[in-house]
């Protein structure tokens, strides 16, 4: 298999492709340059940072926000209006903001925050249901990719500069986790591990941050099963989409990249795609 160039956006910062099953729509954001995309359209530019966002059953998006003075934000976004409204304020530092996050299959937001400087442990990750939100756990850098087992009750996580791959229990009928270990170490040779999902065989698939490439693992062993490379170094987020589920849409960046990577890699920024054997998990 081989990422194919899907849409030659040139993103500064393309991140948090989610896939919406009920219109079949992919939505992702440019974070830097604050743009939401769904597939190849622009659909609008807003005045904050984009962390991540997800499909509302009520039709709407919800976002992840850095907002003015640095208050991070859950904000429900009607695409037809667009009006926006404040679902819950963060409690974060302001050389925070919010990087990954998906819902789980009950519906609940699971999103990280980072800090912005990528050198200290100020980020958390939380659990929003909708009314209430909850402190997963702290003192994270980079918060990046998540993921969950066929069954959900395993929760994958990864904070980039740790190179691993770490493993909680999880109750999906609460939201809790425990038991935090590891699942296995992300060789530096292969490049940073960034965005995460899973397939419907329990495999986890993690893009590559200065690897060019989207690796497969089983997260049991901590065998890596495959490597599909990816015209981009800066692959970022990777998400199962497609009528049968089985097309892997993968995001990239031009962040910080060299006038000789880009011209190595001139597709950088841009939305590739592989069709696959597999059926990824009902996470967006």
């Amino acid at each position: 298999m081989q990422a194919e160039l899907f849409f030659d956006a040139k993103a500064t910062l393309g991140e948090g492709p989610a896939w919406d099953e009920k219109t079949q729509t992919l939505y992702w954001v440019d974070i830097l340059e604050k743009r939401i995309y769904a597939g190849t359209d622009l659909l609008v530019e807003l005045d904050e940072l984009i962390g991540c966002l997800a499909p509302r059953k009520n039709g709407n998006l919800i976002l992840a926000l850095r907002g003015y003075e640095g208050r991070a934000s859950f904000v429900d976004f009607d695409l037809g209006t667009p009006q926006q409204t404040v679902l819950a304020s963060l409690s974060e530092s302001a050389t925070n903001r919010v990087n990954d996050g998906k819902c789980d299959p009950a519906g609940r937001f699971i999103a990280g925050t980072m800090d912005m400087n990528e050198k200290d442990p100020t980020g958390s990750v939380y659990s929003f249901d909708g009314v209430t939100t909850k402190t997963l756990f702290r003192d994270v850098t980079i918060s990046n990719g998540m993921a969950w087992s066929p069954d959900y009750k395993t929760f994958y996580y990864i904070d980039t500069p740790t190179c691993e791959v770490r493993a909680y229990d999880y109750d999906l009928k609460t939201g809790e986790i425990a038991n935090r270990r590891k699942a296995f170490d992300v060789p530096k040779s292969l490049g940073w591990a960034d965005g995460m999902t899973s397939d419907v065989k329990g495999n986890l698939w993690i893009a590559m941050w200065g690897g060019a490439q989207v690796t497969r693992w089983n997260p049991n062993t901590g065998q890596l099963l495959e490597q599909i490379p990816v015209p981009a170094l800066q692959s970022s987020c990777p998400v199962f989409g497609g009528k049968d589920r089985n097309e892997l849409y993968i995001t990239s960046a031009r962040k910080g990249m060299s006038a000789a990577d880009l011209q190595k890699y001139p597709l950088s920024g841009g939305l590739f795609r592989v069709v696959t054997k597999f059926r990824g998990n009902a996470d967006v």
